[in-house]
């Protein structure tokens, strides 16, 4: 029997369960439409706990539900949002416990571009939305690394391509390698794990990621959230140089330096030895003219040091002092002399004002002095009596008198 035979009834009318409605429309579905392709408009995503996501394909008139399970669901490399125009292959169904229509999904493609650039565009935006590609995250390069260390497949040919370029620039760099699949399922954990591996090691001073050129698929590792964070996680300065020029991953985005190509990688990471060894004897040139200016500046600078030495010797100073000191010396003697006559001169001008002051002096013009017995002088007659005692002084010589009579006249009046 079909879905919908059913035996007859006692009233001769065909009665249905509600289940057996549900599931003979879900049977019809199957059998009748199988898989087909719906282009739509994504609406209500759900995504549940379980993997599973659910969401609304709908256009400007109707809507159908969707059921994208997980094990399908792991395999869609974009995030499914709302309003994204995009095209799913499916089989209708019927949800029982609702009796919803809905599409089971099998595969979903964006409409109009593809699945791979979708989710480039998607994992950028969220990733410079969150910073981290700016610049300031940039670490700088040594300028002359220990060792170099590269991350790629021991197998490619970006291998070989740094290798020769390192060996005809920098052969005396080492070169330590942490061979990674560079495409594949897997790829992107190995190549994060070697970019760990090689950042542990102390000797290591720059990092290469690299990989020769390939399709969008082929670079899938290189545009993933895990090696992106892998990158900025390294304390080791990291240059990507994956695919061709035209080629930009997220890992390139994400590297402190990004190189068009693994050869171009290699050689931002290293001078050349013959343009150091140039740089090295201009170096020397200039340091040579420079160590000529100073020792001729040092000399100047002696010379000069050694005119004021000579001008500053002790025997030179000391001659300066014996010269100062003898000019000093007649000075003083000169002085001194000046000094010595003019007092000589006072002292004779005061000598003969002291003499004509002097008592002798008065004697010598035929006075005398009477001096009683204590010594004083005796000035009037009427300080005398009878009988007193003097000492007469002349100009020269004393003699000694006595007083007979006293007589108070003035003889000059």
């Amino acid at each position: 029997m079909g879905p919908f035979e059913q035996e007859q009834g006692a009233l001769g009318r065909h009665v249905f369960s509600v289940s057996q409605v549900v599931t003979g429309l879900r049977a019809l579905l199957e059998e009748k439409v199988g898989e087909l392709w719906i282009e739509g408009e994504v609406s209500n995503v759900h995504r549940a706990s379980s993997g599973h996501v659910y969401f609304t394909l709908k256009d400007k008139d109707s809507q159908l539900r969707s059921a994208l399970f997980r094990n399908y669901a792991q395999r869609v490399p974009f995030d499914l949002e709302d309003g994204l125009s995009v095209v799913v292959s499916g089989e209708l169904s019927v949800y029982s416990q609702r009796g919803d229509l809905q599409i089971v999904v099998r595969d979903v493609h964006p409409k109009g571009l593809g699945s791979l650039q979708l989710a480039f565009d998607q994992l950028h935006a969220a990733l410079q939305t969150e910073g981290l590609f700016d610049e300031n995250l940039k670490r700088e390069l040594p300028q002359y690394p220990g060792t170099i260390g590269v991350v790629t497949s021991e197998k490619g040919a970006a291998i070989h391509d740094v290798i020769e370029v390192l060996a005809g620039r920098a052969p005396d760099v080492p070169i330590l390698l942490a061979p990674a699949s560079v495409q594949g399922a897997g790829a992107a954990l190995e190549l994060a794990e070697g970019l760990k591996s090689l950042g542990a090691c102390e000797d290591v001073g720059v990092i290469l990621l690299v990989r020769g050129g390939g399709s969008l698929e082929d670079l899938a590792p290189f545009n993933t959230e895990l090696l992106a964070r892998a990158i900025r996680a390294s304390e080791t300065p990291i240059v990507s140089g994956v695919g061709h020029e035209t080629d930009v991953t997220i890992a390139d985005l994400a590297s402190d330096l990004r190189a068009p190509t693994p050869s171009a990688a290699a050689a931002l990471v290293v001078e050349d030895r013959e343009v150091l060894s140039d740089r090295l004897g201009h170096l020397g040139d200039q340091l040579i003219l420079t160590f000529e200016r100073s020792r001729n500046l040092l000399e100047k600078d002696w010379l000069l040091k050694e005119s004021q030495l000579e001008g500053n010797a002790p025997w030179i100073r000391l001659g300066d002092h014996r010269s100062n000191l003898l000019r000093l010396s007649a000075r003083l003697k000169e002085s001194m002399r000046r000094i010595l006559e003019n007092s000589r001169t006072e002292l004779v001008v005061r000598a003969g004002s002291l003499d004509a002051l002097s008592p002798l002096a008065v004697l010598g013009r035929g006075y005398s002095i009477a001096t009683n017995r204590e010594g004083a002088a005796v000035l009037s007659a009427s300080d005398l009596k009878t009988g007193d005692r003097l000492s007469l002084r002349f100009y020269e010589g004393e003699t000694q008198v006595v007083i007979e009579e006293v007589s108070e006249e003035d003889p000059l009046s």
